[in-house]
């Protein structure tokens, strides 16, 4: 079975650091390839919103309000993604989600993560 495990959320004052990961567990890699693997956000009553993507060949695309302050990356051995967020402010404060997409035959799955409460302190 398939699980995606975040870990590294907490509470930071602003202006301070948190590194998310984000590990895949469970492939069959010789059914799946997990190509895109994504980081969203909710905070209370709103949506969930994207915040990075990263793609199998390492393209990376931000969210504007995260540009020149995130960074995704990824471990494609480890199955893992991390979110490394700097100059972190109140508004950052939300439940971050991972999201990986397996793909099989063409077929692509998404699977998410349970969720990391991240809060940032002003």
């Amino acid at each position: 079975q398939v699980q995606l495990v975040e870990s590294g959320g907490g509470l930071v004052q602003a202006g301070g650091s948190l590194r998310l990961s984000c590990a895949a567990s469970g492939i069959s890699e010789s059914i799946f390839t997990i190509n895109a693997m994504r980081w969203y956000r909710q905070a209370p009553g709103k949506q969930r919103d994207l915040v990075a993507t990263i793609t199998r060949g390492d393209s990376r695309n931000y969210a504007d309000s995260v540009k020149g302050r995130f960074t995704i990356s990824r471990d494609n051995a480890k199955n893992t993604v991390y979110l490394q967020m700097n100059s972190l402010k109140p508004e950052d404060t939300a439940v971050y989600y991972c999201r990986a997409d397996l793909v099989s035959a063409s077929i692509v799955q998404p699977y998410w993560g349970q969720g990391t409460q991240v809060t940032v302190s002003s």
